[in-house]
């Protein structure tokens, strides 16, 4: 339940539409709905300006299935991340409005519009490896309703293809770099931006990359300015946070 529903609810109570118990039925569910396996926090988007999302994996295909019918029944728009696509084919049966994005593994469920930004979000990636964290921040950041920017495999083994974007990238209002190896990426870019840069350390690389390890931790010690970072491979968080950025009036 947003503060719009609230609001509505309230305002029809006033007028008489509608009975202080019927409303009370309404908000029998708030803020929270208990599934047994789940507490479905409808007071989310009235804090922080966003709906609760799905963090599929690790869920049973009927535990998503159930999660959606119960949050779709709001105005809300549902997503759901880090899904297959059996879970997806599920959730088809309570709405064939729902989308699959593959490469970024979300479900998404669009029950209203969102306001699209003006300012866009850029997403670099050093490596083609590294699309499908990338399509996760990409992903995240359009369905909550930003513009992005995307620029692939501009890795620091061929600079190049990196400068020759620049004008593009400093028109956006938020950079978000994802890259595995050694990370280096994220320091090159923010060296050359006056913008917010969101590093994400992915686990692509050989052995050393300790599955990410070595490109987190020359993103934390960049030395950069303006260079934050998420935890690898969550292009989801780094998507999300983005999106709140480029949002502030």
């Amino acid at each position: 339940m947003n503060t719009k529903e609230v609001e509505k609810l309230l305002k029809n109570v006033k007028k008489g539409d509608i009975s202080i118990e019927d409303a009370l039925g309404v908000l029998k569910n708030f803020p929270y709905a208990d599934l047994g396996f789940a507490r479905i926090d409808h007071h989310r988007e009235m804090r922080t300006g966003y709906p609760e999302i799905i963090y599929c994996a690790g869920k049973t295909v009927e535990q998503v299935k159930e999660i959606f019918r119960v949050m779709s029944e709001s105005e809300n728009n549902v997503i759901g991340t880090r899904a297959n696509e059996e879970m997806f084919d599920a959730v088809r049966t309570i709405s064939k409005e729902a989308v699959y994005f593959p490469v970024a593994r979300i479900i998404s469920l669009q029950r209203g519009k969102n306001k699209i930004t003006k300012s866009r979000i850029a997403i670099i990636t050093a490596g083609t490896s590294d699309i499908p964290v990338a399509e996760e921040a990409a992903i995240t950041a359009e369905l909550l309703g930003n513009k992005v920017l995307r620029i692939y495999d501009a890795g620091v083994a061929g600079i190049h293809r990196l400068v020759d974007k620049l004008p593009e990238i400093r028109s956006c209002r938020v950079i978000i770099v994802i890259a595995g190896m050694e990370g280096a990426l994220a320091s090159v870019v923010g060296g050359l931006v006056d913008k917010p840069v969101i590093a994400v350390p992915t686990s692509v690389g050989y052995g050393a990359n300790f599955g990410g390890i070595s490109a987190l931790l020359a993103m934390l010690t960049s030395c950069s300015t303006g260079v934050t970072v998420v935890n690898i491979d969550n292009g989801f968080g780094a998507g999300f946070a983005a999106s709140m950025i480029n949002k502030m009036e």
